[in-house]
């Protein structure tokens, strides 16, 4: 009989530290199975996997408010890892800083450039406060600290207030009530030897180019129609080298694994280089709340 000890736990690449959105999500997923690999940027989650630095990656590949990371795509698609998983995430933006302070008090406020994005509105009362884009909003609350920043704040998550001993001065900044980021896990998967688990899929990313022609795009999603596959994103980005040619991106759902098997089968003639991204289960939507997991004293660095 195996003991809690024998558990196996997946090292999660994420983009960005302790108390980003990203690790709560990563945490949100595999709940108490995950082992956090802080990376400063996306193009390190995917070394950090492909390397075996972490066992699995997760990144955001789009947001309800801000959009689509349209960087992200072509990493994934230049990558030899697939979509695993997804996981919505409700996210709640909070505005933080050194205890004791006030919002009139503040002359700056740090964050990820998505963040601000998110909560600008919010600032529009306090044109006293400059708004500064950072790589990350959890780093933005540790900087914070570590540099003892008076008059300084940051927008990030409750975690992140938690673990830096920082004081919120307004929760649930963001404009847009129904903020979601959609984060897909990214994993070096061979199909062939998952094939048994296909029965459990009903969602798919795809990717593909198409002949400059009339109607080459109309004709796959006629196809896709026809076999009951239910197209859910798309989004294109230019052919570096090749004008006016694009690469689909294209992310479908499904009921019938035989139905959805054979729509790629009738579209691959009409297409060009066909890849399959990912094939998995689809997400539920999670609510965003405060992650009582392992704290950075637990995680590796």
């Amino acid at each position: 009989m195996k003991n809690a000890e024998s558990k196996t736990i997946k090292r999660v690449a994420i983009q960005g530290g302790y108390g980003s959105f990203h690790e709560t999500a990563a945490l949100s997923y595999y709940k108490d199975e995950a082992e956090v690999v802080p990376c400063v940027t996306f193009e390190d989650v995917f070394f950090a996997v492909s390397s075996n630095q972490a066992d699995c990656g997760l990144m955001a590949i789009e947001n309800t408010v801000a959009g689509s990371l349209l960087h992200n795509y072509t990493l994934l698609r230049d990558s030899k890892l697939k979509v695993t998983g997804e996981i919505l995430l409700r996210v709640r933006q909070n505005l933080m800083a050194l205890p004791g302070q006030s919002i009139a008090e503040l002359t700056e406020v740090h964050s990820h450039p998505i963040a601000i994005a998110q909560t600008r509105e919010f600032f529009k009362p306090y044109p006293h406060i400059k708004l500064i884009e950072t790589d990350d909003t959890a780093l933005s609350a540790k900087m914070i600290l570590d540099e003892n920043r008076v008059g300084a704040g940051a927008i990030a998550s409750q975690r992140a207030a938690d673990l830096f001993g920082l004081e919120i001065l307004a929760k649930g900044i963001e404009t847009n009530k129904r903020n979601f980021t959609r984060f897909l896990v990214i994993e070096p998967v061979d199909y062939l030897m998952n094939a048994n688990d296909r029965n459990t899929y009903n969602k798919a990313s795809l990717c593909f180019s198409l002949p400059h022609a009339t109607g080459s795009l109309a004709k796959v999603l006629s196809v896709l129609a026809f076999y009951d596959v239910n197209l859910s994103k798309i989004q294109s980005l230019p052919i570096l080298g090749k004008e006016w040619q694009y690469f689909f991106y294209v992310d479908v759902t499904f009921d019938d694994l035989l139905r959805y098997t054979q729509s790629l089968d009738a579209i691959r003639p009409l297409t060009i280089n066909l890849e399959i991204l990912g094939e998995y289960e689809s997400a539920q939507t999670i609510v965003q709340s405060p992650v009582q997991s392992q704290s950075p004293s637990h995680v590796k660095n």
